[in-house]
């Protein structure tokens, strides 16, 4: 069985999914099979596997760093919340149904087989397992709780553990200390180093600090991680891209932040090319004249729709729709663009709203998911966008919803699922104008389709994009895992890392 060993945090956004990337790298790198799990993921970025099945994005990025494919077994339960009490539950990537918070905690002793399972098996493959903990684990009305996800999956495990604070907040020392002094005795005794997070400046001003943390904690510090200007996929909505710069650059681009935006991972290769601003935009006063204004996807489209008509968006875009304005939807954000969503089965908030009007198709409601991987191309491609034409793509699909294109509607793109070798091509997506809509997440990855898209842009308004070039985005990310390891490598003490790793518990 592999060894293992637990990062944990002592709140959410402390940085536990970045420092567990980077020790899958740094261990992968070291010659080690590696592997992430983290038993129970709350968040709205998810992903397909090859096999069809739905986990947490944050895990995909891990094992991305570990050179490996991402399966279900490295994120067993997940959660995606539908409204401020209740969640849609996924186990070993198949919708379990639709629970609210006490229903949950209530029920989810009954998943502590699936999540052994599905650790013993991964660790059954691998020399090592990286373990990332939920929120903190000294969450003290949660605590009867936590049966496999902070201490509870450490036990499990027998992982030790390291625990993370979050220096750029402020408190650290304050956020250290608290959480475990919070823990019971056999909680404690199981975190063996404490890691400084999201430092910037002069490490000897802490030197002080450090010193008296190690004192009242008796535990030894094993790092000290900077604060790191990488381009990695984030877990869910804390992420710091949301609170960006809001500068305008000569291409520019806007992204409806929804309250339940989802896989907003889609949208990141805009982020590394040059001259191109990509800003997440919640109010009228903020979306400005952009060049392209993208909805994405949401987990409650018809609710989200509601609120954009509520505060004015629905209103201005529609303007910058008629001004001719490229609008791109995807998934929710497409469905969005239809002439009515209908929901008879009570899947999201039930009834019929309404659509935005720009896209001649309906949406319906229904109670299968699709889920599944695919692959293909534009299809001939009117409007600004007429360069995408042909270009081949690569994504995947998760969808409740089923939208019917009316008569003489242009589709956007012919894709196949990937996931059935016998699957015939089919047809996805709508085009109208300068309107465009697919289900496809992921559909901007390749590094033709992104430049293709800035170029059209740039022509349209007469500058030159030519030193506006895109990369290949999964190169990109590999660039990133390593520069990721190599700064923890020179921030950290892996060598102390590797000693509690082979003592364990």
């Amino acid at each position: 069985m592999a060894k293992a060993i637990m990062v944990q945090g002592t709140m959410s956004n402390a940085g536990k999914s970045l420092l567990a990337a980077g020790l899958c790298r740094i261990f992968k790198q070291d010659g080690y099979r590696v592997a992430p799990f983290k038993a129970q993921n709350m968040a709205l970025n998810s992903f397909i596997t090859r096999e069809g099945l739905e986990m947490g994005r944050a895990q995909v990025m891990q094992a991305e760093a570990a050179g490996i494919a991402p399966s279900v077994l490295m994120n067993p339960i997940l959660l995606k919340p539908t409204n401020d009490t209740g969640s849609q539950v996924i186990v070993n990537g198949e919708v379990l149904g639709n629970m609210d918070a006490r229903e949950y905690f209530a029920y989810k002793k009954n998943l502590i087989p699936a999540v052994r399972q599905a650790y013993e098996t991964l660790a059954a493959e691998n020399d090592i397992i990286v373990i990332e903990g939920a929120g903190s684990p000294a969450e003290i009305n949660l605590k009867d709780d936590d049966i496999f996800v902070n201490m509870g999956m450490a036990k499990i495990a027998r992982a030790p553990v390291l625990l993370v604070g979050d220096i750029d907040r402020g408190g650290v020392f304050a956020q250290l200390i608290g959480t475990v002094d919070l823990l019971d005795p056999d909680e404690r005794a199981m975190v063996k180093g404490l890691i400084i997070n999201k430092f910037r400046g002069d490490k000897t001003i802490l030197d002080p600090g450090v010193k008296m943390l190690e004192e009242k904690a008796g535990i030894p510090v094993v790092g000290i991680a900077p604060y790191l200007n990488i381009e990695v996929e984030d877990e869910d909505s804390l992420t710091e891209r949301f609170e960006g710069r809001q500068e305008v650059g000569l291409i520019d681009i806007a992204v409806i932040r929804l309250p339940r935006i989802s896989n907003f991972t889609d949208f990141n290769p805009f982020e590394s090319m040059p001259g191109v601003s990509l800003r997440y935009v919640q109010r009228v006063s903020e979306l400005k004249n952009p060049d392209m204004i993208i909805l994405p996807g949401t987990k409650n489209t018809m609710e989200d729709l509601l609120w954009m008509r509520q505060n004015g968006l629905e209103a201005e875009i529609l303007k910058a729709a008629a001004a001719g304005t490229v609008i791109f939807g995807v998934c929710g954000g497409y469905q969005m663009l239809g002439n009515s969503l209908s929901d008879p089965m009570g899947v999201e908030s039930g009834g019929s709203i309404k659509g935005m009007g720009l896209l001649p198709m309906d949406t319906v409601f229904a109670g299968n998911k699709t889920r599944t991987r695919v692959e293909g191309s534009f299809g001939q491609i009117g409007g600004i966008l007429e360069k995408l034409s042909g270009t081949a793509l690569e994504g995947y699909e998760i969808h409740m919803g089923v939208s019917t294109a009316a008569e003489g509607a242009e589709p956007l793109t012919k894709i196949q699922d990937t996931n059935q070798d016998s699957a015939a091509a089919k047809l996805d997506g709508n085009q109208k104008g300068n309107v465009y809509g697919s289900y496809v997440h992921s559909i901007f990855d390749k590094e033709q389709v992104a430049e293709r898209i800035v170029e059209a842009l740039g022509e349209a308004k007469g500058i030159d994009t030519s030193e506006m070039t895109g990369v290949d985005y999964q190169t990109f990310k590999e660039s990133q895992y390593d520069i990721l390891a190599a700064a923890l490598r020179e921030h950290m003490d892996m060598k102390q890392i590797y000693a509690i790793l082979e003592q364990g518990v």
